[in-house]
């Protein structure tokens, strides 16, 4: 969509009967833009990777808090217990 859009104004930048110092200038300014694009679009890509990596790893630590849970029932209600308390006290 937005590479249409950008490709639509380059084509009517160069059919404008504009000085050609003053189309030069807009044509720089569409390959300024094109390249701030795919710089974004680079670090949405990266951004979108690490989201992907740490939801996984939230989600293992969730698997394997549950798992001790289950081994370790009266430990995991004790430090609940513990930490109820000291949350009450403000600390």
């Amino acid at each position: 969509m937005i590479e249409k859009t950008i490709a639509e104004i380059e084509a009517r930048i160069r059919t404008e009967t504009i000085g050609e110092a003053r189309k030069g200038e807009l044509i720089q300014l569409l390959a300024a833009l094109k390249a701030e694009i795919a710089a974004l679009d680079q670090t949405h890509a990266a951004a979108h990777e690490k989201h992907k990596v740490l939801k996984h790893s939230v989600e293992e630590l969730r698997s394997s808090v549950a798992g001790f849970e289950q081994s370790h029932p009266k430990l995991v209600e004790t430090v609940n217990s513990i930490s109820n308390t000291l949350a009450n006290l403000g600390i």
